[in-house]
């Protein structure tokens, strides 16, 4: 191979290697938990104010399964299980991760990015009423509830055609591109298609009312996805505030 060649094979694998960008998570404003979402109800507040509440409650779990560092892993971050499960309901390596870190098994493990990741410990519990408080303002974050294959009426709110005096177009899609130029239907167009079941995250609600005995939480408004639904509660992210700028 000539000396030019060998110097474009390297300039090429260089370009591929600068391609290639590591996925960097957003940083969260502090730890969060997981829960399990219940329902909705109206709550009476102490001046007679009517509130809808997402009813949210938590199944065992919300312990510390990993802690990763700047100097391992690259960045800081807590891994946080949630929801007990049965051992064979998962595989050989999942148990060997929870019990590297002494935690019982469970379903869920995610990450929360910090500042910081002093004061946690591995198979360390998250009580939620030591990390919030009533009046707090939080980001929700979950799946929304699938609706299949739907029209752009309701997907995309279009306006449908007249139902009389003639008209031939009724719930159907208009015009979707030119002919000739550009002779296609350009990227990202609004179309038929699935809707919902997708990650949505609901920010800066605020925590009504925090019920210890009944363990479940009261947080003003709704939150992706229906009843039984995973549910990720971090403290909301104020650019300035409790996040950096930059």
């Amino acid at each position: 191979m000539s000396q030019s060649n060998t110097n474009l094979l390297l300039l090429g694998n260089t370009n591929k290697k600068k391609r290639m960008g590591v996925t960097v998570m957003s940083m969260e404003a502090g730890i969060g938990v997981m829960a399990t979402k219940l329902g909705m109800m109206s709550f009476f507040e102490p001046d007679g104010k009517v509130v809808p509440v997402t009813v949210v409650g938590f199944r065992e779990g919300n312990i510390v399964t990993q802690i990763k560092s700047e100097a391992t892993d690259g960045y800081d971050a807590v891994q946080v299980g949630y929801r007990r499960v049965r051992d064979k309901k998962l595989t050989k390596p999942e148990l060997g991760h929870l019990q590297k870190a002494g935690a019982i098994p469970m379903r869920h493990l995610q990450e929360f990015r910090l500042q910081s990741i002093e004061g946690f410990e591995s198979n360390q519990r998250l009580i939620f009423e030591e990390l919030f408080k009533e009046g707090d303002l939080v980001d929700v974050s979950g799946t929304t509830i699938g609706k299949g294959f739907q029209g752009g009426i309701k997907r995309h709110n279009f306006k449908r055609g007249l139902m009389t005096h003639g008209s031939k177009s009724h719930r159907a899609l208009g015009s979707i591109g030119a002919g000739t130029t550009p002779g296609r239907v350009y990227k990202g167009k609004k179309m038929p298609g699935r809707m919902g079941g997708t990650k949505r995250k609901i920010r800066k609600l605020k925590i009504v009312k925090i019920d210890n005995d009944l363990n479940v939480v009261l947080i003003k408004g709704a939150v992706p996805g229906k009843p039984g639904n995973l549910l990720r509660i971090a403290p909301a992210k104020i650019v300035g505030k409790n996040i950096p700028k930059n």
